[in-house]
């Protein structure tokens, strides 16, 4: 099998995980429970492996192509967030959800979403090329939009320091040694072979976070369902009305087919597994709630692709204007 191969198949390969956990996890809880130890340095492999694919050191490519890059970002941090705070008033009363779900609709997928581009018909060289750019600004604009919206309740649900200590130990660290390890890959035939072995990695180590993630906390979710209930009609409207940011925007900025595609994938999907970490670093009487809440939008999101991968390319600019 090739590593396209392997990309190309990774929506059932995640399916196939998802199905796997959630079923050790309902029929064997008392073992799945254990399963949560693995979390931490799972999530750390997989953000190890995925910054490595991101041309971090090529960031002036993903800035050459303004019009692309300016309906990108209109889409993510302006129109989405934007349709987020309208569909989160609901959640005002329940800071638990209302912060789970926050924290993983603002922010855009710089991973899988690159696949569900190609797959869709859209430009998945400009999407993989733009990741650095959605990766920092994300990060940098997180606590401000978590401040504006939590409003009151962001000092009381988010406690600062381990919301730090997971950012940098799961997000920080794994980037900087990705940087570290392309830059050295360009020098040295040995670390371009480590590097070149860890490509193949990002879907295994995706599936395998899925299903220590989903296997350790599908119980939760199962005991947790009532509690759960009001974030699902919010992910449904957030996937019927997310691709429509992205089509406005492209619209604004007359972007052809294919770049429009991909800022309308790019609006439309979210970064639920980078931002898992964060969300287990809440305090504890919130933590458990939001943690479920963003596994619950990775489950719908996974539903929602395979319908975007067949509805995206016959309805932005099916004519390919």
């Amino acid at each position: 099998m090739s590593r396209d191969t392997l990309e190309h198949n990774q929506i059932p390969v995640y399916f196939v995980a998802v199905l796997l956990a959630a079923t050790f996890g309902v029929l064997a809880p008392s073992f799945a429970c254990h399963l949560s130890v693995l979390v931490t340095p799972s999530i750390a492999v997989l953000m190890y492996a995925m910054f490595l694919q991101i041309p971090f050191l090529d960031l002036r490519q993903s800035l050459s192509n303004k019009r692309f890059l300016s309906a990108l970002l209109l889409a993510n941090f302006i129109l989405v967030p934007l349709l987020v705070w309208a569909l989160t008033q609901s959640l005002v009363g329940r800071p638990a959800l209302l912060v789970g779900v926050l924290l993983v609709l603002l922010t855009p997928c710089i991973d899988y979403v690159v696949v569900f581009t190609h797959i869709g018909k859209g430009d998945s060289r400009l999407m993989l090329a733009a990741t650095p750019v959605l990766l920092l600004l994300q990060l940098a604009l997180l606590p401000i939009y978590l401040s504006v919206m939590l409003g009151a309740q962001s000092e009381v649900v988010v406690e600062a320091r381990p919301f730090i200590e997971a950012f940098v130990l799961l997000i920080v660290v794994p980037m900087v040694l990705a940087v570290v390890t392309t830059f050295l890959a360009r020098r040295s035939s040995v670390v371009s072979v480590w590097n070149s072995a860890w490509a193949w990695l990002p879907v295994p180590a995706m599936a395998l976070v899925l299903f220590v993630v989903i296997g350790s906390q599908i119980t939760s979710v199962v005991r947790d369902i009532d509690l759960l209930l009001p974030v699902i009609p919010v992910y449904v409207a957030f996937l019927s009305l997310a691709p429509l940011m992205g089509a406005l925007a492209s619209r604004l900025f007359a972007l052809p087919a294919a770049t429009a595609r991909a800022v309308t994938f790019s609006a439309s999907t979210r970064n639920s597994l980078v931002v898992l970490p964060l969300a287990l670093a809440l305090p504890e009487d919130v933590r458990g709630l939001a943690a479920t809440a963003v596994i619950l939008q990775t489950l719908i999101e996974l539903v929602g692709e395979l319908i975007y991968v067949r509805l995206i390319p016959k309805w932005v600019w099916p004519a390919g204007r």
